[in-house]
C-alpha cells in the first residue's frame, strides 16, 4: 500500500511539473485577473497614448530572453537584465507593477507577474484598435535576471538570415517574424536607431538604397545628421496610433522605418508573406493579418514558459 501510495504521489508531481499553459487557467482560483488588468491598463491608456506599444514591445522582450517567465522585470541592480543593451528603451514596468498589486490583494501569491505581461499586452493591442485573442496563462515566473543574457535581442540592424535565425532560434517562423515585426504598426522609435540607415549604410556608407527616393528627405528631415538623436518619429509612417496592415504596405513600398522592417522585402520568403496580405484572392482564401497576428502572439507567448512546479511566483515583479 505504501508503494502504491508513492507511485501516486509520484505521478500527481510529474502531472504538476508538466502542466500547460491554458485558457482560463485562474478561472477557479482567481476570476476576475483579466478584468483587473485590463483596468489597470486602460487606466493607464488614458494618461500615456503611448503605453499600447510600451507594453507590447515588453512582451516581446520579455519573452525572447529566457522565455516568457517575467525576468525582464527583476530590477536587482546594474546587471539585471532589463539593463542590456538589447533592451534599451523598453518600458511599462510600473503599469505591469500596479496590476500585480491589485491583483496580489485579491488573489495573493496566485498568478505571476509573467501572465500579467502577456495579458496586458493583449489587452494594449485591442486598445489600438487591434485583434481581440484569448491569452493562455499559468506560466510561472523565472529567477535569474542578467543582462548577458539579452545578448542575441533581435536587433534593428540585423540581416534577414539573423533575423530568420534569431526567430527559429525561438521555434518562430519566417511567417512569425513578418506577423511580429509588424507589431510596428504601433509606437515610436527613435532617431538613434536611424543614423547608420541614413547616412553610413554598409557597405559604401550614404543611405540604405531601399528607401523610396520620395520617402528619403522626409526621414532625413526628421533625423538630419548630427541632429538629436532622441527625436521620436511613428515607426509606421502615416498610421502610427492604429493597428492596421498598413506597416505591411509601407514595406512593400520602400517606406519601411527601420532597417530591419525593410529588410524583410529583401527576402523571397518573408517577401511573400508580406505580399499574401494583399492579393487579390486574399480575402477569399482567409489569409487575415489581424487573426494571423493573433495567433503569432499566442504562439510567442509559449517561448520557454516555467509551468507546474518549475519556476515561482513572485508577489512583486520587481524583485525575487
Amino acid at each position: 500500500m505504501a508503494l502504491i501510495y508513492a507511485i501516486l504521489i509520484f505521478t500527481h508531481l510529474i502531472g504538476i511539473s508538466q502542466s500547460k499553459l491554458q485558457v482560463g487557467f485562474y478561472g477557479q482560483t482567481c476570476p476576475n485577473v483579466e478584468s483587473i488588468v485590463s483596468g489597470v491598463v486602460s487606466e493607464a491608456a488614458a494618461s500615456n497614448q503611448n503605453i499600447a506599444p510600451v507594453l507590447l514591445r515588453l512582451h516581446f522582450h520579455d519573452c525572447f530572453v529566457q522565455g516568457c517567465d517575467g525576468s525582464i522585470l527583476i530590477e536587482n541592480g546594474e546587471k539585471a537584465e532589463r539593463h542590456a543593451f538589447g533592451h534599451q528603451g523598453v518600458g511599462g514596468f510600473e503599469v505591469i507593477e500596479k496590476a500585480k498589486a491589485e491583483v496580489e490583494t485579491v488573489c495573493p501569491g496566485l498568478v505571476s507577474c509573467a501572465d500579467i505581461v502577456a495579458l496586458a499586452a493583449r489587452d494594449a493591442i485591442l486598445l489600438a484598435n487591434g485583434p481581440s485573442y484569448d491569452v493562455e496563462t499559468g506560466r510561472r515566473d523565472g529567477v535569474v535576471s542578467d543582462l548577458s543574457l539579452a545578448e542575441n535581442m533581435p536587433d534593428v540592424e540585423d540581416s534577414i538570415q539573423q533575423l530568420k535565425a534569431k526567430f527559429m532560434e525561438k521555434g518562430l517562423s519566417e511567417k512569425d517574424l513578418v506577423l511580429l515585426s509588424a507589431a510596428h504598426t504601433i509606437g515610436t522609435t527613435a532617431c538613434f536607431f536611424m543614423t547608420k540607415r541614413l547616412y553610413n549604410f554598409s557597405p559604401n556608407g550614404g543611405s540604405d538604397p531601399s528607401i523610396n527616393p520620395n520617402f528619403l528627405p522626409e526621414l532625413k528631415a526628421t533625423c538630419p545628421q548630427n541632429g538629436n538623436v532622441n527625436v521620436r518619429l511613428a515607426i509606421d509612417r502615416g498610421s502610427g496610433e492604429a493597428f492596421d496592415s498598413q506597416i505591411l504596405q509601407n514595406i512593400r513600398s520602400g517606406f519601411a522605418v527601420l532597417q530591419s522592417d525593410a529588410n524583410l522585402y529583401g527576402d523571397e520568403t518573408t517577401r511573400r508573406v508580406v505580399d499574401s496580405y494583399f492579393g487579390i484572392l486574399s480575402p477569399l482564401l482567409g489569409t487575415s493579418f489581424e487573426a494571423d497576428f493573433a495567433n503569432a502572439m499566442v504562439k510567442m507567448g509559449r517561448i520557454g514558459v516555467l509551468t507546474g512546479s518549475q519556476g515561482t511566483i513572485r508577489r512583486v515583479c520587481a524583485s525575487f
